[in-house]
């Protein structure tokens, strides 16, 4: 143990080490990696316009050369070159005002496994520097997570610390998102909100101990007063990786089959998918079969897609949504203790802005979190830069007795936050920070921390902890979801 001991201690020191050389361009300012977020609004108000606006628009994200240039496919193993096309890629763009004069608000999910804060940062920027969409006070970006898109982290390269991002490809995508956007915005149409909620059954499978997810499916649904259009905006948990890690076909994986069923059963509807908290690992009921290859994967991951769609399209009893839309954005700061992402960072295989404190030694990572309410405390979202453990939203946490730690969390949990009638997570928003574990079960490997895989007192696997920034990511994305909406609603 002592020896145990001594080499995680190295290894941080190690890491200081490689924080406190790293050239200063490899660091950036808060004011830079913030200048392009949209705060929203100051003060939230129960003020209702006379209707709601909304648009909708989509490009596909597909390149054309695929088969004749080397593309990663991002989520399983690296160095898995892209052989054909399944499924396009897309960016599809929600725009929504409620016409109360403070202005309107934008949602955009793309066909991707992540996508940094900074690259995120520049779709906003080519859309706010266009001039083309007056009063924007919010622009959220999130990713399905699909594993089975191309590479638009970097870390599913043909070699370790090769970065697996074609830049071409992201400048392509970064343009073609924000013209999604913009696009819209100029498709905007007046109507009515709805909201609808079905509880599923038998559709998802939590891998990891505590088994506390949200089951619910959410719809939003926009309503043309002319009746010429609508607009199905899904919100569910889940990985989307059911075409198994010896895909290699690009695709955006069971969310473009909930869509076409959600689109084909309806007339001139557009859908659209944000992913939930999906930490823990939240993923499809047979999963397992999926990881092992027991089952036709392509088949099931269409057979999910549609039955979920099903499920979006049997909702009936919906509530009508006030034309109130109130949603706030707030910098944060996360100390990164996994030395891997920031050698990952150091070699240019990942992007994301980090900021260097504490006589140089100690790296944060640059990012945001959000909180959205539409109607007169109808649904409340908030929106997280990565992969949420659920129990950090419903506060169904591992004892004391049943966690790594042999500790209880200590948190308020998000839906203590809010008094709406209706809430979920909005996944992976604005950012991919990986998964983000509550404390006290949070466990590292005493050699290899972050390398290798740790297994608990109960022999449990902590694999999630390699693929997170750090055992203070949650506190921090918690604290200041709390500080974000205390400082817009009346206390």
């Amino acid at each position: 143990m002592k020896f145990d001991k001594l080499t995680r201690k190295s290894i941080e020191a190690l890491s200081k080490g490689i924080i406190s050389s790293m050239p200063s361009g490899y660091f950036t300012t808060p004011a830079i990696a913030n200048g392009a977020m949209l705060a929203g609004d100051e003060e939230f108000t129960d003020k209702s316009g006379k209707y709601f606006t909304c648009g909708f628009a989509k490009n596909i994200l597909t390149p054309s050369d695929l088969t004749s240039k080397k593309y990663f496919i991002a989520g399983y193993e690296s160095n898995n070159p892209a052989q054909y096309v399944l499924d396009d890629m897309f960016a599809r763009a929600v725009y929504i005002d409620d016409n109360t004069g403070r202005g309107g608000v934008v949602f955009c999910a793309v066909d991707a496994v992540g996508i940094s804060r900074k690259d995120i940062n520049d779709i906003r920027s080519l859309v706010i520097f266009s001039g083309r969409i007056p009063g924007l006070k919010s622009i959220s970006i999130t990713a399905t997570h699909s594993h089975s898109a191309i590479d638009t982290q970097g870390l599913w390269g043909e070699k370790l610390f090769k970065s697996g991002r074609d830049e071409a490809f992201m400048e392509v995508l970064k343009k073609k998102t924000a013209e999604a956007i913009i696009a819209a915005y100029e498709n905007r149409k007046d109507g009515r909100l709805f909201y609808a909620v079905a509880e599923t059954v038998d559709m998802q499978f939590d891998c990891r101990t505590p088994i506390a997810y949200d089951k619910n499916l959410t719809r939003i649904r926009f309503e043309a007063f002319d009746g010429s259009e609508q607009i199905h905006i899904i919100n569910f948990a889940s990985h989307a990786e059911l075409l198994g890690s010896e895909t290699k076909g690009v695709s955006a994986d069971f969310p473009c089959y909930m869509i076409r069923e959600i689109e084909g059963a309806n007339v001139n509807t557009n859908a659209v998918f944000f992913n939930g908290a999906i930490g823990g690992m939240i993923s499809a009921k047979e999963i397992k079969k999926v990881y092992r290859e027991e089952i036709d994967c392509e088949a099931y991951t269409k057979e999910f897609g549609k039955q979920l769609g099903i499920i979006a399209n049997s909702l009936t009893d919906e509530t009508e949504i006030e034309p109130i839309i109130n949603v706030a954005s707030a910098p944060i700061e996360i100390a990164a203790s996994n030395f891997v992402l920031i050698l990952a960072r150091l070699l240019k295989v990942l992007n994301n802005d980090i900021l260097r404190k504490k006589n140089r030694s100690q790296a944060y990572i640059l990012s945001e979190v959000g909180y959205l309410e539409l109607g007169k405390n109808r649904i409340g979202a908030f929106l997280i830069p990565g992969e949420l453990f659920p129990e950090l939203w419903n506060g169904e946490f591992l004892t004391a007795e049943e966690s790594a730690s042999a500790k209880a969390a200590e948190y308020k949990v998000l839906k203590d936050m809010c008094t709406c009638d209706h809430q979920f997570v909005m996944g992976l928003c604005n950012d991919e920070l990986g998964y983000i574990i509550p404390d006290n079960d949070f466990h590292l490997d005493e050699k290899t921390p972050y390398i290798n895989n740790a297994h608990d007192r109960f022999d449990r696997n902590h694999y999630e902890e390699t693929n997170s920034t750090g055992p203070e990511t949650a506190r921090t994305i918690l604290t200041s979801v709390e500080r974000l909406i205390n400082s817009v609603k009346d206390s």
